[in-house]
């Protein structure tokens, strides 16, 4: 028997507490319901991928992903893994509407092929580099909330923050990017909207913060995902780089987006497309000259250390939004990416992306 046929396919829920609530402009996560996929290759080589769907991006769930998995299970026994392109074509087919599944699923697959080479999977991948440096987000909330997260994560020595914003109106988010310039006036400050402001909100609050002269180094999804005339309006207007992420769930979203010159920047997640349809988005988005950033849903270590091998890997990225790991209170895994304050560096002595199960 070839040694790299796909010989099983499992998968089991995953549940991963919360150091805190994951609040965005569209919901809060208090508990991330993932999902485990181990697959198996003929010579006893295993992968680890991780779905990590979230209900108030996506609408994909637990048990939804849990069902899409079922249905391709049998059709994934029997592949070569060395095949890894086609497999991902035929998951784009039967998990369109699962994205988180099929990235679990091409996650297990990279990471039992890499771990039968014996080699890191950011060398598979590219092997530009096998570190990069990491921001954290200041979830949503009020002023005092914001002031306290900013001053725990400049303690971890971390100087790069993410506020989400959009779930308040933009006076008030305003004022909370204030009191964090008030108490980390050296940080690097972004603000995510994840679609929360309409194009009119969202120069109300970048007039605002230009009032209160706080610095706003990047701006992520300003409006919902399906306005593009709306990214692409406050692209012109913007004197701060706009970033699209739920805008950019798939290499034809990026081509709308560079054609009708909507994002200055574009935010790559595996668990929106798979990883393979990320490689294409990746592509696009250098050749048109856009910035990158890498990064995830509510993940463990286990997925965003996969996300952080693709981003090594492929070199290019400006931005790496790969701290959800650090929101996690307890999981069952050992190894992946290490993180010391802003720095995530990843294993260079260990096959796949290096986690295991405890």
């Amino acid at each position: 028997m070839t040694p790299t046929l796909i010989t099983a396919v499992h998968f089991e829920p995953l549940h991963l507490p919360l150091t805190e609530p994951f609040a965005i402009a569209t919901g809060a996560q208090y508990a991330a319901e993932n999902v485990l996929v181990r697959l198996t290759l003929a010579d006893g080589s295993e992968g680890l991928g991780e779905a990590a769907p979230f209900p108030a991006v996506s609408g994909e769930t637990q048990a939804s992903t849990l069902a899409a998995l079922e249905q391709v299970r049998a059709g994934l026994v029997g592949r070569d893994a060395r095949a890894w392109r086609p497999a991902s074509e035929a998951l784009g087919d039967s998990l369109a509407l699962a994205p988180s599944a099929r990235c679990a699923v091409e996650t297990a697959l990279l990471d039992a092929l890499a771990r039968h080479y014996g080699v890191p999977l950011y060398v598979m991948l590219g092997g530009a580099q096998s570190a990069l440096d990491i921001d954290m987000t200041v979830t949503a909330g009020d002023v005092a909330h914001a002031r306290k997260s900013a001053q725990a994560i400049l303690a971890r020595g971390i100087t790069t923050l993410k506020v989400k914003v959009g779930a308040l109106p933009p006076v008030e988010d305003a004022a909370r990017l204030v009191a964090i310039h008030e108490v980390a006036p050296q940080a690097r400050l972004f603000a995510d909207a994840n679609g929360g402001y309409d194009v009119a909100e969202a120069l109300a609050f970048l007039k605002e913060l230009a009032r209160a002269d706080v610095p706003l180094a990047l701006f992520e999804q300003p409006v919902p995902a399906h306005d593009v005339a709306g990214m692409a309006e406050l692209t012109r207007r913007s004197r701060v780089p706009v970033c699209a992420d739920e805008s950019a769930r798939s290499a034809k979203d990026v081509l709308r987006l560079i054609r009708e010159g909507a994002a200055h920047a574009i935010n790559i997640k595996t668990m929106k497309c798979g990883v393979v349809e990320a490689l294409t988005m990746w592509s696009l988005a250098r050749a048109a000259g856009l910035e990158l950033m890498v990064g995830g849903m509510v993940e463990s270590v286990l997925a965003m250390s996969a996300s952080a091998h693709l981003a090594a890997g492929l070199g290019g990225f400006t931005y790496a939004d790969l701290d959800t790991p650090l929101f996690i209170a307890s999981h069952p895994f050992q190894g992946g990416a290490r993180y010391a304050g802003a720095r995530l560096e990843l294993p260079t002595d260990a096959p796949g992306h290096g986690v295991t199960l405890a």
